[in-house]
């Protein structure tokens, strides 16, 4: 005990360490270690041995505690509208909700999220029931859900007649580890999370959700070389 307590906490601190085996808590102060690599540590004999109860862990995951996740985007739904004023556009009811540290890769959950995006909450549903992918069931519940809030907490009276508005994902906590491999070597091994962000929007979803990346239909593109034509000019006339 004596070898391995002078290899962790240095030569000088030694003696007076001992000496103080008697406590029932040990503190040692930063300025008596000469290799000082802990600061403000609590040690307690345990079975005749140090044990440290405090603030020592063996990797980047439980140092930390597991992140929270994003908060400023379901503050959204607190958000309180004057009335509209008469004779403008009615304001059509939304809910954000989100879906946080979900075991799954961001660019896997990247696609689920696209295919969603810009349709009916009742087809987006069926949709991922045949998507035979991890993160479809996470999607899923999380339509799921939304949907249900929306109805209880944001006086929506028909769950069908939400659309997707928005539906993107973002990184979450990324927890190493190692792999081990042939001939006595390692490597890491990254497990990633991501969080899933959905808004439901209430009405009917527009005819094109991406318009200026759509294909023009014939008659379109009729009128588009028209107008093309029609703004011809000659230049440089006397």
């Amino acid at each position: 005990m004596a070898a391995s307590t002078r290899h962790i906490f240095g030569w000088k601190a030694l003696p007076s360490l001992l000496s103080q085996m008697s406590n029932s808590l040990v503190r040692i102060p930063v300025a008596t270690l000469s290799r000082p690599l802990f600061t403000n540590r609590t040690l307690a004999p345990v079975a005749g041995k140090l044990k440290l109860v405090s603030n020592l862990h063996t990797s980047a995951c439980c140092a930390v505690g597991i992140p929270q996740g994003p908060r400023k985007f379901l503050k959204n739904n607190d958000v309180v509208y004057p009335p509209t004023p008469f004779g403008e556009k009615e304001r059509h009811a939304f809910v954000c909700h989100a879906k946080e540290n979900i075991k799954y890769s961001p660019k896997k959950m990247w696609y689920i999220a696209s295919l969603v995006r810009g349709m009916k909450i009742d087809d987006a549903i069926n949709q991922l029931k045949f998507v035979h992918k991890k993160g479809a069931v996470a999607a899923r519940e999380t339509l799921e859900e939304a949907q249900a809030l929306a109805v209880k907490e944001h006086n929506v009276e028909y769950k069908s007649n939400l659309w997707i508005s928005e539906s993107f994902v973002t990184k979450g906590m990324v927890i190493k580890g190692m792999r081990r491999h042939a001939r006595r070597r390692f490597g890491t091994v990254r497990y990633r999370y991501c969080h899933y962000f959905v808004t439901l929007e209430e009405g009917e979803p527009p005819e094109h959700y991406y318009p200026h990346t759509r294909h023009l239909t014939g008659p379109e593109m009729l009128q588009q070389w028209m107008e093309d034509l029609r703004k011809r000019n000659i230049k440089f006339v006397i």
